[in-house]
């Protein structure tokens, strides 16, 4: 049986978390709770269900909560053995035995693909994946799996898409495509960052999952500031796309569920729906939804 090709994930998690201030002023956004877990946890956990059990995190200033959480913590863990508390402390352990996590500090915050660029040194002349801590991808509908399969058969850097309404396609990257003969896999002709609706190429927008070719560090390194000054990957993954570089780029649509945890009511949302589903609190949640629920409609109809 052939080595497997992708075995390295690198997750960027250098942002400032503008947007969920003042909760990130001291604490990183990825730190912030999904139910029980900080957001960061279900992305590496993602990455090692796929076999990627080597993950860089590329992190900035005042990360330390963050590096902390996939450390062991020998005085919590000796007060837990001491009470025999084994559910928490398998919690505790769970965290630091999911993969072998490295951290590397992106220096300057020059963008996604600086960030990306930095990751060169650990991941070698090898294929890796990328995987944006503001996007979650629920556990029960895989997407990691179908990417490195469709990499290690077409030999090419692949990129996960959704297809979004027309009406938001300017929130994303969105791809110009060809179809195959999967209906789950376009080869990628070209990227635009954020179009304006009617110049968008496809409703089809660029998630945060993105199985690389080592060429692209090569294309990141003669890339000039693009988009609010910033090394753009996406600048990277297009001009691929077009030809112009080593490999084509397809894309694995994505009809799944997906969490949004970078936008402040799709993380209240993504807790809401991940805890309807929690196997402690499931039950708990969803009674208080839906009691909360009639309560709402009766304030709008004056019941």
């Amino acid at each position: 049986m052939p080595a497997r090709a992708v075995t390295k994930a690198v997750v960027p998690a250098a942002g400032l978390g503008t947007r969920f201030l003042p909760a990130t002023k001291a604490m990183p956004k990825e730190m912030l709770p999904i139910v029980d877990k900080p957001a960061i946890q279900y992305v590496v956990e993602e990455a090692a269900a796929a076999g990627l059990d080597d993950v860089l995190i590329i992190t900035g200033r005042n990360k330390d909560n963050l590096i902390n959480h996939f450390d062991s913590v020998p005085e919590l863990e000796y007060t837990l053995e001491r009470k025999g508390d084994e559910g928490k402390l398998g919690k505790v352990h769970e965290s630091s035995e999911l993969a072998e996590v490295h951290f590397l500090r992106q220096g300057q915050p020059l963008g996604l693909g600086h960030a990306v660029g930095r990751a060169r040194r650990h991941v070698g002349n090898e294929s890796f994946a990328v995987l944006l801590g503001d996007d979650l991808i629920d556990a029960r509908d895989p997407l990691l799996d179908r990417m490195v399969a469709e990499h290690d058969a077409r030999e090419a850097t692949v990129i996960a898409l959704m297809e979004v309404p027309e009406a938001s396609i300017h929130l994303y990257g969105c791809a110009a495509v060809e179809t195959t003969d999967d209906p789950d896999v376009v080869k990628i002709t070209g990227l635009v960052e954020k179009p304006d609706v009617a110049d968008a190429p496809s409703n089809l927008a660029v998630i945060g999952r993105y199985v690389l070719r080592p060429e692209i560090f090569d294309v990141i390194d003669t890339l000039e500031p693009g988009r609010g000054g910033e090394i753009q990957l996406t600048d990277a993954l297009n001009y691929l796309a077009e030809g112009k570089g080593e490999g084509p780029v397809y894309g694995v649509i994505f009809r799944g569920r997906r969490y949004d945890t970078g936008d402040r009511a799709d993380w209240i949302k993504a807790n809401v729906l991940l805890g309807v589903d929690h196997h402690d609190l499931g039950d708990e949640i969803t009674e208080w939804v839906l009691e909360f629920a009639d309560q709402l409609r009766a304030q709008k109809t004056g019941a």
